[in-house]
């Protein structure tokens, strides 16, 4: 092995690739990096359905020191585990949307079930002195079931999106369970302190636990090591990708299209977390407060489809298209359309070009575990002219990104007002302000993060206790 005395088992939802080229997102990246410097496995769902499901023989893919074995899932395990628990109940309710959260018994039923199929199919794999990483929402259980299995090495969890106030979670009928079995791995990992506190406090409130010193939490016999670790991005690798050739096409295009106009850009998945129906309306407050900015900046919001098979997805596309229609029809002249939507993604490299054109970028979700859009944008912009950053005070960023325009999401007035203070800031200030967070960007990056988060796993002593069991909990 490359770096490390332990070999890593990274677990996530979706395996790969081990390449940074295309369309990666931050987890991807960040684990990617981990296991082609250290060597491992990595572990999680095919992407496939089948008729066999968690129980069909595993497919395993060998790159240097670098296995990707993968299993499938049947379509009741895809409709219960991922669209379902994960999608339907798990993802409003850790973004603080209770109103769009539904809880039942058949998908909270799957949701553990998967679990406990991905750990019996990955236990036969392990040794006993693997630093096991799982990772996100996924699999809550997994580590729990781990221990069932009879594993007792060192296991380690890493959460990629908020982690709401203990009054909101509690709402979630297996809140208690979930936490408990949570317990069972020997670090947990947060975005934010925040993250981390609302977890400690959950523990505290609703299971009698004690915080300790050192970022260590206790609940009955399990300690457990729960701090926060923000992820990074590879900076200086983005860097090379804002001046390559398929970024400068992209720049160029940008730039062709804009002309003299200034351009504003937002890039996020299609997701009501994302807070693009709040950033729409707040840039048409701009034109309406602002009217000198008419003709003379451009918005292009690149929103990528995202979990189209779930209602509230298919309601937040023809919000955001009717949305868009009434801005342009209130606005646009023969030459000029305001505000452009795009559902198609783009390359990486193709999106640092983009950014790098950009005067000003939006990034303004509602809640957001990080949000890396924010980072990738400070590491590609053109040191001789840099763009400006506004960034809601509700993403994981905003404690590392200080030289940003925080504002409130909700407020049109915020938003458009900072829309203004950016458009129109001078040279030095926007140079100042983005050095400070490039500073940020290039310390805190994916490689730093991932050994901050192993250095600790690899210091923890692993399970010596029994491990706890869900189904024992007391919901009290």
């Amino acid at each position: 092995m490359a770096e490390g005395r332990h070999r890593l088992v990274a677990v996530s939802n979706r395996v790969g690739p081990l390449n940074d080229e295309g369309k990666a997102g931050g987890l991807a990246v960040g684990l990617s990096d981990a296991l082609k410097r250290r060597g491992g496995l990595w572990f999680g769902w095919s992407g496939s359905t089948s008729a066999e499901g968690t129980f069909k023989e595993a497919s395993t893919e060998v790159e240097n020191d670098v296995a990707m074995t993968t299993i499938d899932m049947n379509e009741e395990e895809l409709e219960g585990f991922y669209y379902g628990y994960a999608n339907r109940s798990l993802w409003p309710l850790l973004h603080y949307r209770l109103d769009l959260a539904e809880f039942d018994r058949q998908s909270d039923r799957i949701y553990r079930s998967v679990n406990q199929r991905f750990a019996a199919r990955l236990a036969p794999l392990l040794e006993e002195d693997d630093l096991v990483w799982v990772h996100d929402y996924h699999f809550f259980y997994l580590g729990s079931e781990l221990r069932q299995c009879g594993y007792k090495g060192r296991i380690g969890f890493f959460l990629h999106i908020p982690f709401c106030a203990p009054e909101i979670f509690t709402a979630l009928p297996a809140s208690h369970d979930i936490v408990r079995a949570m317990l069972a791995y020997d670090v947990i990992g947060f975005q934010t302190e925040t993250d981390r506190r609302n977890f400690v406090s959950f523990c505290v409130q609703e299971l009698d636990g004690e915080e300790l010193p050192d970022q260590r939490v206790r609940v009955g016999d399990r300690e457990v090591i729960a701090d926060a670790y923000p992820i990074g991005i590879d900076a200086p690798g983005y860097a090379r990708f804002a001046v390559s050739p398929e970024a400068g096409e992209h720049e160029e295009m940008v730039r062709d299209i804009a002309g003299d106009r200034l351009q504003i850009i937002g890039v996020d998945r299609m997701d009501y977390s994302k807070g693009l129906v709040e950033r729409f309306r707040g840039f048409e407050r701009l034109l309406e407060d602002y009217p000198e900015n008419r003709g003379k900046v451009q918005f292009l919001q690149v929103a990528p489809l995202s979990r189209s098979e779930l209602d509230a997805y298919v309601e937040l596309r023809r919000e955001l298209e009717e949305l868009a229609g009434h801005i342009n029809g209130r606005f646009a002249t023969l030459d000029w359309t305001p505000l452009q939507i795009m559902t198609r993604g783009f390359t990486r490299r193709a999106l640092a070009g983009i950014y790098r054109a950009a005067r000003v970028c939006l990034v303004t979700p509602l809640r957001d575990g990080m949000n890396l859009v924010a980072k990738e944008y400070v590491a590609a912009q053109d040191p001789d002219d840099p763009g400006v950053l506004i960034l809601s005070r509700f993403a994981g960023a905003r404690s590392e990104l200080k030289d940003a325009l925080v504002v409130n999401p909700y407020s049109t007035d915020d938003v458009a007002r900072a829309l203004q203070r950016a458009l129109t800031m001078p040279f030095e200030e926007r140079k100042r302000r983005w050095e400070t967070m490039r500073d940020a960007v290039f310390h805190g990056t994916a490689a730093n993060w991932c050994d901050t988060f192993l250095e600790r796993l690899e210091a923890s002593g692993g399970d010596t206790t029994k491990a706890p069991d869900p189904e024992d909990a007391d919901q009290g």
